[in-house]
């Protein structure tokens, strides 16, 4: 009977660590420890750059909802959109019945992620601010779906990526750059020290003229005047009415002796891959070498 008696408390504990097996113990940028009973199979991912990450990891099909701003890839339009950020509508979240939702520091307030703890929903919070942040939210994502081995992966493809570019760019430098993240007509924010764009200007052999300012920096036209860029980046969007992003900025009143302007060097980047912290990172670099010095290149040749 004793040996009986054991033997089954043998089994229920096998039983008990097999249930337990796949538990995965998580803790995202906020420092909060998240805990999954199994990896994530009903994903929401609320901003762009989590959502693309989802698809380069290979689990697109686990995402069952998306913020209304995500659309890459051009697969993630037939999964249900719902509000994202302020507007975010936990009555509309709770329908989707989702086992996990991936939500962004910067565009949710503690208030709405607690909500979603108190719905019973686990929740992440990413804050990817610099190609390291970005590697991290790789890795965290990877993890909460299952796919590790895809996560890693991933990251070397992008640090592969990174290097190429760097080792093509040598002991070139092109001078100094302004990232422009926000038109003179909504206010001007640049991309300062310590972000992705910056990261990524510094491995063209570009210096940032707001690296000393925080990541993301409200600045003047006095200051960019005063900074005299040899370069300005504007991710501004253009929707094919009025005067494109670079026709605008070359007629800005009072920038007619920026270098920049001078020279012609002012950039529209695709404003989907240098602003999303993601995978296309390496794209957007890609796309601005071949700006400054594939197509300068064959401009002076010509």
């Amino acid at each position: 009977m004793r040996k009986r008696t054991l033997l089954l408390v043998l089994l229920l504990a096998m039983l008990c660590i097999g249930v337990n097996a796949e538990e995965i113990k998580l803790t995202d940028f906020e420092g909060r420890e998240v805990t999954l009973s199994k990896p994530a199979e009903r994903i929401i991912a609320l901003m762009p750059g989590d959502c693309e990450i989802l698809y380069a990891l290979g689990a697109g099909d686990k995402l069952i909802g998306r913020g209304e701003y995500c659309n890459y890839p051009e697969e993630v339009l037939s999964v249900e959109a719902v509000k994202s950020g302020a507007e975010m509508n936990l009555e509309q979240v709770i329908e989707l019945k989702p086992d996990l939702i991936i939500a962004t520091k910067m565009a949710h307030t503690k208030e709405s992620i607690e909500a979603l703890d108190k719905a019973g929903i686990p929740s992440l919070v990413t804050d990817a601010q610099n190609i390291e942040g970005v590697y991290k939210a790789i890795d965290l994502i990877g993890a909460a779906c299952g796919k590790n081995e895809e996560a890693a992966k991933l990251i070397d493809d992008m640090k592969a990526g990174f290097e190429e570019v760097v080792k093509k760019v040598g002991e070139k430098s092109f001078g100094t750059v302004y990232f422009e993240v926000s038109p003179l007509q909504y206010g001007l924010w640049a991309s300062g020290g310590g972000s992705f764009m910056d990261e990524i200007g510094n491995m063209l052999g570009l210096e940032n003229v707001f690296a000393s300012e925080g990541a993301w920096a409200q600045v003047s036209e006095e200051q960019v005047i005063a900074k005299n860029p040899d370069v300005i980046v504007t991710t501004t969007m253009y929707f094919g009415e009025g005067p494109t992003p670079i026709e605008e900025i070359l007629s800005r009143k009072g920038w007619e002796n920026i270098k920049a302007i001078e020279n012609g060097d002012v950039y529209n980047a695709d404003n989907d891959t240098i602003t999303r912290p993601g995978p296309r990172l390496v794209d957007a670099i890609n796309d601005f070498y071949n700006f400054l010095y594939e197509e300068e290149a064959a401009d002076k040749a010509a």
